[in-house]
């Protein structure tokens, strides 16, 4: 009989450990590749604040945990060849993430390169 209240109490604090957990600090931004939405088969650059963060093929879904506030995102070919950029894309975009938000973007292409467009969220 004494072997189970250590058992009883543990979870009897679990509740309790449950309530005690931090607050979330970081928000989540989802990007994803679509095939129907680029008629490209070059990789995707994604650069989180200027640095190089993913590489995106078709039908692939990256996700990042970033902190609260804005972000500098920019999109670019990558690869070999015709894939190859000759003029690095300097447009870009900028996403702010609340504290425990979860946005999600796809990305798309037009006459004046690539970006990012949102999506449902993630609830």
């Amino acid at each position: 009989m004494y072997g189970l209240r250590p058992a009883l109490l543990a979870l009897l604090a679990a509740p309790l450990l449950a309530l005690a957990q931090p607050p979330v600090d970081y928000g989540v931004l989802i990007i994803s590749r679509e095939r129907i939405e680029l008629a490209t088969a070059c990789d995707v650059g994604l650069y989180l604040e200027d640095q190089l963060a993913a590489r995106l093929v078709q039908g692939q879904i990256v996700s990042f945990n970033l902190p609260p506030g804005p972000v500098s995102i920019r999109l670019s070919l990558l690869g070999p060849g015709r894939c190859k950029p000759g003029i690095e894309q300097l447009r870009h975009q900028t996403i702010t993430l609340g504290a425990g938000e979860v946005r999600k973007y796809r990305l798309a292409q037009s006459t004046e390169g690539l970006y990012l467009v949102p999506t449902t969220a993630v609830q």
